[in-house]
């Protein structure tokens, strides 16, 4: 069974243990700087409890690296409030501080600068950062795996329970949140000695962009929960959760059975902070001026009060336009200085007045439009992928891109993202295809491109989906018109196959790209379309799926596919009903594809590790004596050997 690459124990998590490792070599001597309760045995407990976490998302993690964080004396006030919060010397007591605020003001690099002045006085115990845009980070059932992991390396004896706990049932981790909390974190601390437990004491554990967690219903549970251990008294921690103001975490958060143990931090939009922008610009142009020998007085003292007043006191609006000058790729930082500034005169009349998050839109739609239309199309599919959690891997496979291929697409959009190694440093051709991630630096990016209101024409969505939708389907109508075995397979002219790759391995990520690409939430398909879709042979489909090939469609996209197709013909595609099989011993409705002679029968797997289910798309007509092909036993026949 292929599993998502987040169940892999990659180089990303080796090297996520050395960063927890706190020594400092001085004079061939070993010199701890952690607690006396630092050193977490590595047993088979602790080594499942760390597969199930995401090291990605803690504070020091060489996939974040550089983090973001406030430049030197900005934000100062913040971080002193959440610091004086953690050691009790705030006039506000409750052990939950929440931080809310719009997006790109900076509340990511205030969580990350007060994470690490926090550890530099043990008062950190755990981190989080959340990332919808990183398939590493985003991840509900695997955030109390990850604070417990994290624990594990200050405290040996919260370690040891932990490791003999997992080991009796090494199903916990995959349990309810509110179970894993209750038993890899509540219960353990239980019986922790005093010593211990009075280490862990008042410490903060930081989980930053709540509102990035996948699921809503997850965000609000997660919020529960830490209050009812707040009120309970089960966890001696201080908690500390930076957020968009989304309206379910702010109902939740201002709950009767929530907001007694919590205390709200506003960081928001604000002129306030004109001279922080300020030091941070001429300190970045001071580097610029460096690298490239440029002149002291560039650039003048009315470009960066330009800039200043252009920024309106959001931080990402900055921070990107600095990127954008910096870019490598460029004609150099005084061209693209003269092009932002073109871009701020053009859209000075077409934004509302002090309103830099439109600006912001703007600004992606500049960087997107400097990028030749041939070439955007494949950017776009590459980010599209991305948020269907391919790893890089599974991107270049699918697009029939070669590693230095997908470097130069990937070159056009680093105002806003890089590809980096698993070790945290930029590409570099010593690196491979498993060892790449995309690292999108805002979330707030890829809002903007799946959103046809804020992006236009440059939506992955809308007519970019619908445009490659129809390729999708006309290649595979190609591909049954003129192939009739999976020993020969016959592709539409133009067809690129990864190197070393089998036709029908091929064919098999195709037939999954498809159903992937056509099960879009809020994605109507039109009845043209779907008139081309009901035509397609779908006992073919699986039939020419060579042997021991197959591709998984989870459930949920199944039920979404049925929901966009118009009723004429949701039928006629797609549908779960009592196996029409003869015999058949399935209890439950499956899945039936086609209709008519075209009918086909899916084979349901319940046992992949999700919690829906799905289905496997493989060829299922040659199957042993006595089973269905939607995985069920018929009844009197003989199961053969």
């Amino acid at each position: 069974m292929t599993h998502p690459p987040c169940y892999y124990l990659t180089l990303r998590t080796i090297a996520c243990l050395i960063t927890h490792i706190d020594l400092v070599f001085n004079d061939a001597h070993f010199i701890n700087n952690a607690q006396i309760h630092n050193v977490a045995p590595i047993g088979p407990g602790i080594e499942k409890l760390l597969e199930n976490a995401m090291p990605d998302a803690f504070h020091d993690s060489l996939t974040r690296y550089p983090p973001p964080k406030c430049h030197l004396g900005t934000r100062k006030e913040y971080i002193k409030q959440i610091t004086d919060w953690a050691l009790g010397e705030s006039e506000y007591k409750e052990p939950v501080l929440w931080m809310r605020g719009p997006f790109g003001v900076g509340k990511t690099a205030v969580a990350q600068s007060s994470a690490e002045d926090l550890k530099s006085i043990n008062k950190l115990l755990a981190t989080l950062f959340f990332s919808r845009s990183s398939t590493d980070r985003d991840d509900p059932r695997r955030v109390i795996p990850s604070l417990v992991y994290q624990i594990t390396t200050l405290c040996k004896q919260f370690a040891a329970i932990i490791d003999a706990r997992i080991r009796e049932d090494p199903a916990l981790t995959t349990k309810s949140l509110a179970t894993q909390f209750e038993e890899l974190l509540v219960a353990p601390l239980r019986r922790l000695g005093a010593s211990a437990r009075s280490d862990l004491e008042g410490r903060v554990i930081i989980i930053d962009g709540l509102d990035e967690c996948r699921g809503i219903p997850e965000q609000c549970e997660i919020i529960r929960i830490i209050a009812t251990s707040a009120q309970d008294s089960t966890t001696p921690f201080r908690w500390f959760i930076t957020s968009r103001p989304e309206d379910p975490i702010i109902r939740t958060m201002k709950s009767a059975s929530v907001s007694s143990f919590v205390h709200g931090i506003e960081l928001p939009v604000s002129r306030s902070i004109d001279h922080e922008i300020l030091l941070f610009l001429v300190d970045e142009f001071t580097k610029i001026r460096e690298g490239h020998g440029l002149s002291d007085s560039w650039p003048s003292e009315e470009v960066l009060n330009l800039l200043v007043d252009h920024g309106a006191g959001l931080w990402i609006y900055i921070s990107t336009i600095v990127r954008f000058i910096k870019d490598e790729n460029s004609l150099g930082p005084e061209d693209q200085l003269q092009i932002v500034l073109k871009f701020i005169g053009s859209v000075s009349n077409k934004v509302e007045p002090n309103n830099p998050l439109q600006e912001m839109d703007f600004f992606y739609t500049l960087i997107l439009q400097r990028i030749p239309s041939k070439i955007l199309e494949v950017v776009r599919r590459i980010v599209f992928l991305h948020l269907l959690a391919y790893p890089v891997l599974g991107i270049v496979i699918v697009l029939g891109l070669s590693e230095e291929q997908l470097r130069r697409y990937c070159v056009f959009i680093q105002s806003v993202m890089e590809l980096r190694g698993s070790s945290g440093k930029l590409f570099t051709p010593e690196f491979s295809r498993d060892d790449l991630q995309l690292h999108f630096y805002y979330a707030s990016f890829i809002d903007y491109l799946t959103s046809l209101q804020r992006s236009g024409d440059m939506c992955i969505r809308g007519e970019f989906l619908i445009r490659w939708q129809k390729e999708v389907l006309e290649w595979l109508h190609s591909v049954y018109a003129h192939t009739t075995e999976s020993s020969h397979f016959v592709f539409p002219p133009g067809t690129t196959l990864p190197k070393e790759m089998a036709s029908g391995e091929h064919y098999t990520l195709v037939v999954r790209i498809f159903w992937k690409l056509f099960a879009q939430p809020d994605h109507q398909i039109d009845v043209l379309t779907a008139a081309s879709i009901a035509k397609l042979p779908f006992k073919k489909m699986l039939r020419l799926i060579p042997e021991g090939e197959y591709t998984f469609i989870p459930s949920l996209d199944a039920e979404l596919l049925g929901k966009n197709l118009p009723n004429e013909f949701r039928d006629k595609i797609i549908r779960r009903e009592k196996c029409p099989t003869s015999g058949c011993m399935a209890t439950e409705p499956v899945w039936i594809l086609g209709y008519g002679d075209n009918e086909v029968v899916v084979t349901t797997d319940d046992d992949v590790g999700l919690d829906d289910g799905g289905l496997e798309f493989k060829n299922n007509e040659n199957l042993p004596v006595g089973e269905c092909p939607c995985g069920a036993r018929i009844r009197g026949v003989e199961i053969a050997d």
